[in-house]
């Protein structure tokens, strides 16, 4: 017969759904200048931490995803002469040591738990430099720029050295700030300019093996709180009777949702978003934006260490895939092309999500949460 055959409309037909969902997956980076990032924050009212942590790659990106932290500049600090380079710098001949300022939002995130974020992000039993960079341009400090600051940093310290996990001494320095040094553009957000040039390096630092070793039996708090949950996977058996099909495929097969025609994409309401299969917490509702993608997208996790980022080279390209650490649930991708404060876009399937208001968190278990509404902030 002449014309066209059902096999060649059904290949037409997945090649124009494959061609949707990269279209969704690939939202070029004119998303961000379309949007509004005009930040309703008065200025006045930040207040700066400055830390060295190793290469200041990795520690401004550590810093960057937590909410209250309004911007992470690279630089040098430390040191006897002025406006060194990084050459000079790296070379180890000035006495600085590559560092972050952290520009915060008290009300949001305080001082104590910006400590606590630093100490789960190095060695601090390590004087001699971090992981793979040596040297003592790479020595672990924590500069505080009043007596306050002073005071919580050196109690943190006694608390950290007295817990018993580690055997080494803590040799982190405390230390009164002096002139900082912002370090070249090309060095600022440099894992959002280099993305695969950065995970290459950082993946073969040793950084992220010393610190999974390290705090693998404790999760990490919300930006500091103690917390006694504990997350898991169940097995398969109890997956598929718990899981809609939808969910399972998403989830298990790291399948993806149709755009548009998902549960959470246009949720508008307060609330957190755990993993479906483990109930982790993974992203808050004000860190969710429009994107136009017809997917959930958040511009940060709400819990960092809940969320693991992997290489995918499936579908003929290289992305960067999200999954959950203790449900090793296939969450979505991470793409470089979201608003400010990260200009990051975690692109995740509803059907890897359960959504639970700001008004049942204390009743499901996630009481420690509430903070997080306590002041008002427009819809998104």
């Amino acid at each position: 017969m002449g014309g066209i055959d059902m096999k060649t409309i059904i290949l037409i037909g997945i090649v124009i759904t494959f061609m949707l969902v990269l279209v969704g997956f690939q939202k070029s980076n004119n998303l961000k200048d379309k949007m509004d990032t005009t930040m309703d924050i008065n200025q006045k009212d930040l207040s700066e931490a400055t830390f060295a942590g190793g290469c200041f790659w990795c520690t401004e990106s550590d810093f960057e995803k937590f909410d209250g932290v309004v911007e992470v500049i690279s630089g040098y600090v430390g040191g006897q002469t002025q406006t060194p380079t990084y050459q000079e710098v790296s070379a180890g001949g000035t006495g600085h040591a590559e560092a972050i300022r952290v520009r915060y939002d008290p009300q949001k995130i305080t001082y104590d738990e910006l400590l606590d974020i630093f100490w789960r992000h190095v060695d601090p039993t390590d004087s001699g430099g971090q992981f793979v960079d040596r040297g003592s341009q790479y020595r672990p400090a924590i500069f505080y720029h009043d007596d306050d600051q002073k005071r919580l940093a050196e109690e943190s310290k006694i608390k950290l050295e007295t817990s018993g996990r580690f055997k080494k001494t803590i040799a982190t320095e405390i230390v009164p700030v002096s002139e900082f040094y912002q370090a070249e553009d090309y060095h600022q957000d440099y894992y959002k300019k280099n993305p695969l040039r950065y995970k290459l390096y950082r993946s073969n630092s040793g950084r992220d093996q010393f610190l999974e070793n390290t705090w693998a039996d404790k999760a990490q708090p919300a930006a500091g709180g103690d917390t006694q949950a504990t997350y898991s996977k169940p097995d398969d058996g109890v997956l598929k009777t718990k899981l809609t099909p939808l969910q399972y495929k998403v989830t298990q097969k790291e399948g993806t949702e149709p755009p548009f025609r998902n549960e959470y994409w246009d949720n508008k309401k307060e609330g957190i978003y755990v993993d479906i299969v483990s109930g982790e917490p993974l992203f808050n509702s004000r860190d969710k934006f429009a994107s136009g993608t017809g997917w959930p997208s958040f511009t940060r996790p709400l819990e960092p260490n809940n969320v693991q980022e992997k290489e995918d080279s499936s579908l003929f390209m290289v992305r960067t895939e999200v999954r959950s650490t203790h449900g090793d649930s296939h969450l979505g991708h991470l793409f470089p092309d979201g608003p400010a404060p990260t200009g990051l876009r975690y692109c995740i399937n509803s059907a890897s999500l359960r959504f639970i208001p700001k008004e049942d968190l204390q009743k499901e278990g996630y009481g420690e949460y509430m903070r997080l509404f306590e002041t008002t902030k427009a819809a998104n």
